[in-house]
């Protein structure tokens, strides 16, 4: 009987461990902005994108892996090619935002175009807040690219990976042309009259520069628009905040950039 009980008891210590080494990071996280491909799928912009909508931030695998599902064979449709990723249009440099919805220690964070390496973050083991963002310069490319993003995980051998399509060095929203300043047309020659002094023509009138458009509190949301903290917008019949100043692009829509814009 005693030998039956240790047996027993030594088992479940086993099955215990067992369990609590294979348990997955507690720490999830996915890009918000600009929108990952389960950010798009989250969103409804991609169809049939199984079930990665209900938890786009729950892409996670062993490191080291170089694709769009991190491995796991739930997630499969972030590495299909074949449907139609919408790319956000950026300028040469891209500001990427992460949303973590469970903070855990932080290895790196490393960004891929191809095989690679374009930037690396080095957090040191640090726990990162809620939402973190890095710049990272890709000037190196241009036209339609997809940049893997890894964050490392510090304390186990798992990583969280999202892909983000982009239209790089045509995109972001282009500064408006001056308006061209007319040109006078001379005055035509007159005749000297006999009166001692003749009245000059008046000067031909120029047709002045547009103004741009201010940004107005409480209009309606729209791409080319600069908003600066405190804006607020309505889109999709609801009213946001803005909570960091900004020039609005396609993609940056309030409710896909959590960092940009508070719902109020």
């Amino acid at each position: 009987m005693r030998r039956m009980l240790t047996f027993l008891a030594t088992a479940t210590i086993a099955i215990g461990a067992t369990v609590f080494i294979a348990s997955p990071a507690q720490a999830h996280g996915y890009i918000s902005s600009p929108p990952s491909r389960q950010a798009m799928c989250a969103q409804g912009r991609v169809p049939n994108c199984g079930d990665i909508i209900y938890e786009p931030q729950s892409v996670e695998g062993p490191k080291g892996l170089r694709s769009c599902s991190g491995g796991n064979a739930r997630f499969a449709q972030l590495d299909d090619e074949s449907k139609s990723w919408p790319a956000t249009s950026v300028g040469s440099t891209v500001t990427f935002t992460w949303t973590l919805t469970a903070r855990h220690s932080t290895s790196t964070w490393e960004y891929y175009i191809g095989g690679t390496r374009v930037a690396v973050f080095d957090d040191h083991g640090a726990q990162p807040p809620a939402t973190l963002s890095h710049t990272v310069n890709l000037s190196g490319y241009t036209g339609r690219q997809k940049v893997l993003a890894i964050w490392n995980v510090a304390d186990t051998a798992n990583a969280f990976y999202a892909c983000v399509d982009l239209q790089i060095g045509g995109g972001g929203t282009p500064s408006p042309s001056p308006s061209p300043t007319p040109t006078a047309s001379p005055s035509p020659t007159r005749t000297p009259s006999p009166s001692p002094t003749p009245t000059a023509s008046p000067s031909p009138t120029r047709t002045p520069s547009p103004t741009p458009t201010p940004t107005v509190s409480g209009g309606t949301w729209a791409a080319g628009t600069a908003y600066k903290a405190g804006d607020q917008v309505t889109y999709g019949g609801a009213t946001y905040r803005c909570i960091q100043a900004h020039t609005a692009i396609v993609g940056w829509e309030p409710p896909n950039v959590p960092a940009l814009w508070q719902k109020i």
